[in-house]
This record gives C-alpha cells, structure tokens and sequence, in this order.
C-alpha cells in the first residue's frame, strides 16, 4: 500500500470518526446549542400542524367523559354528573354537550326537543332543561333519521357544536363523548383546552380493557384523567336486600390502582336510573335524595375538588373579543 493510498484512508477515517461525535441521529449536522431529548424533540415534531387550541367563549371548566366502549352508561353518568355539579352548587352554571354525533342521547334523557333559536350573530342558543344549558345534534335532526357521516363530516358537526353555539358564560361544559378512541375524541383534544377526563366502566373485565385504552389515549394528548367511575357496581335484590356483583368486584379500583388513578365513585345497577334516564327525569332531579343520586353528586363533588387545583381556561384576546360581540345577541 503506497503513502498516498494509506493518507487517504487516514484522513477518511478521522472524518468519520469526528462526524461521530459531534453529531447524533437528531442533530445530523452536530449544530451546537442542540441539547433536547429525543422525547422533547419528537413532541415538537407532532405539535407542528396542529390547530390552535382555542378555549370556547365564556367557559371555565371542560370536562369530558368517556368510556373505552358502548354500553357502560357513559351518556348516563355525563347527564347526571352535569346534573350533580349544579346540585352541589346550584349557584354554577353548567352546559352539557352530546358529541356523540352518531348516537346522540341527550334529547331524549333531559326531555328536550324542537330546534334551537338563532341569536342575532346567527349563532344557535343551548336548550335548557333543568337548569342545564344543552345542544346535541339530535335537535337538528328527525330522531328516526340515521346519521351515515364520514369522518371530516363527524368533525365538522363537531366543531358547529363547539363554536356556533351561545355557551357562556358556563362554570363547567360536560361533554358526553362517543364510545371508543376514534376521530372525535382525538380532534377535540386538539381544538380546544380540556380540562380533564372521566372515564366510565363497568367492573367487567372486558369493559376494563378498553377503559384503560381510553384513558392511555386522554394521557397521550396530554389531557388529565381525573380518574374513574365504576358503573352497575353492584345489584341489590329489593326484596330481600341480597347484594349481587353481577359484573365483578372493585375492578375499576385495580386498574386506577395500576394506572395511578382514583375511582371517583361507585354507581349500582338500579332500575331507577333506568326509567329516569328514559323518561327524561333524570335520577338527580326525580329522585334527589336516593342513594343512586348522591352516588352522582358524590362523583360530581370529586370532579370539582380535583379541578379546584386546576386554574380556570383564561380565554385568549380573541376569544375575549369573540365573546363580547356576541354578548348583546345572546
């Protein structure tokens, strides 16, 4: 090998060898000044393209419950958990929201129906029943009629529900999410500031899988689980008082126990809470003093301590400005 062919090398190599340690696979060209993790650089990578997380006009506190599934008494517990924040304290001033577009189930289980009225902004005005302001896509459309949406459309809906609509001013908006972890769930993460979620599961083992799907998702958009609600805990036989777990036993407790989250309460299977929700009186309202009902403001209770230590969403200037010229039209 001649002098010429082994400088070569030589030289070939102590370049490579210097590429090496002043650059890494984040920062290829080994730019000073460049100490982020990979995490912080990967989340700067997602947040490009996002929309702005606007806070809706006039709203304090948005909480949204959820459930990993259909059938585990989602739309139930979010109408008598708004009902129970306004129980606790009945000078707050509380809307609920069915972003379930597909299924909406708020119309039927607080007893409204009809259109809702424009303002003079051409915005629509919530329909209130029980004190609690409300819009769901089931007032916009025949209850027979069957909503076959693509995604964009779904999204769409979403967004007139949130935005086109006279919310506040409200101290709290429940949000009745669709079951699952689809495009709803995801889009309103990233549209609006989400002050925490609740999830809802029965003890069965099957329902606890997707709860904790559902919860892992609220953490990977970096929304705050405030913690569980065991639904249909318990069955208790009205006739000679004999307590049945129909569905299993403290299964929520583990999985908030893995998960490090709490169970905010516990709600029996009773057939109160089933004609309420279906004749659109509600158990918090038709039967306040009933265990089931406390049972909500129980759970409504815990939600509002965990979000005392949470600072209100400070509306933006535009927000502010959205908000005011709106006010008169209201």
């Amino acid at each position: 090998m001649n002098a010429r062919v082994l400088k070569t090398r030589c030289a070939r190599d102590l370049c490579r060898s210097l590429c090496r340690l002043m650059s890494t696979h984040e920062n290829p060209l080994g730019i000073k000044g460049e100490n982020k993790s990979r995490e912080e650089l990967q989340k700067e990578r997602m947040a490009r393209g996002l929309p702005k997380k606007l806070p809706i006009p006039g709203v304090k506190y948005v909480v949204v419950v959820a459930s990993g599934k259909g059938g585990v008494g989602k739309s139930t517990t979010a109408v008598n958990l708004a009902l129970g924040l306004a129980a606790n304290n009945p000078k707050s001033q509380v809307g609920l929201l069915d972003a379930d577009i597909h299924g909406p189930s708020i119309p039927c289980m607080m007893n409204l129906q009809g259109e809702p009225e424009l303002n003079n902004q051409n915005l629509m005005k919530p329909l209130v029943n029980f004190g609690i302001k409300c819009m769901s896509m089931g007032f916009l459309v025949d209850e027979k009629q069957a909503i076959v949406w693509r995604g964009p459309m779904v999204m769409s809906a979403v967004q007139k529900l949130l935005r086109q609509v006279t919310w506040g001013p409200l101290d709290y908006l429940v949000v009745d999410m669709p079951p699952g972890t689809g495009d709803t769930q995801l889009s309103l993460s990233q549209n609006i500031p989400i002050s925490g979620a609740v999830i809802v599961s029965t003890p069965q083992d099957i329902a606890l899988l997707d709860a904790r799907r559902g919860a892992e998702m609220f953490r990977k958009v970096e929304v705050p689980v405030l913690g569980l609600v065991q639904n249909m805990s318990v069955y208790v036989c009205p006739k000679c008082g004999h307590a049945e777990h129909i569905f299993g036993q403290d299964g929520a407790a583990t999985i908030a126990s893995d998960m490090g989250l709490s169970v905010l309460g516990d709600v029996p299977l009773h057939i109160c809470i089933r004609e309420g929700s279906d004749n659109g009186q509600p158990v918090v309202v038709s039967k306040p003093q009933s265990p089931q009902a406390l049972a909500y403001r129980q759970i409504a209770e815990q939600v509002t301590e965990k979000l005392s230590s949470t600072p209100p969403i400070d509306p933006s200037p535009q927000s502010q400005h959205f908000s005011s010229s709106h006010k008169d039209g209201s």
